[in-house]
């Protein structure tokens, strides 16, 4: 039964380090992991943090079904330790699908995400998109000194100010074209 809490930090942890690790290793456009930063990051930004790619089969070859395809490989890769450490296997598996199910309704429902995963909703809009790794949990980004706050912050006020100003910019030469 100590395996329960062993497996439900280190997912925490690797959840912190493989989100660390995909900026790392994907900032170039030509790297394996770019689809995150690149694609995921970008439509996050773009859209308000709403990632349409959440909305396709998670069979698509998109930046979510690629996130799904690693995640399951890294699942797959802890089930040979189910012989000797059930409890933390099944805890470790349990916590990849949660991870993968607060994700994306985060990305689905940014209302949500800011209320109950700031800290992604941080990660995403805020400043610096290289912080805040934690997805579920903020505690690893706590302990780790990478966490950020933006949701409420003097910078978020002038940053949707700046927004509001470009909408309503489009919306007046949309309307002059119309």
């Amino acid at each position: 039964m100590i395996g329960i809490p062993i497996g439900w930090a280190y997912g925490h942890v690797m959840e912190w380090a493989l989100h660390k690790g995909l900026h790392r290793f994907g900032k170039k456009r030509e790297q394996r992991f770019s689809f995150h930063f690149h694609d995921h990051h970008a439509a996050s930004r773009r859209d308000g943090f709403h990632d349409r790619m959440y909305e396709d089969s998670v069979l698509q070859w998109n930046a979510a079904g690629k996130e799904a395809v690693y995640l399951g490989l890294t699942l797959a890769a802890h089930l040979p330790l189910a012989t000797v450490a059930p409890f933390f296997t099944a805890t470790v598996v349990a916590s990849g699908v949660q991870y993968y199910l607060v994700h994306k309704r985060s990305h689905l429902d940014p209302d949500w995400a800011r209320e109950h995963v700031p800290w992604h909703y941080d990660h995403h809009m805020g400043a610096n998109q290289h912080a805040n790794w934690g997805v579920r949990s903020d505690w690893v980004d706590r302990v780790m000194g990478t966490r950020e706050p933006y949701i409420g912050t003097e910078r978020e006020a002038r940053d949707n100010a700046r927004r509001a100003a470009r909408e309503a910019a489009r919306e007046e030469t949309r309307e002059g074209a119309a």
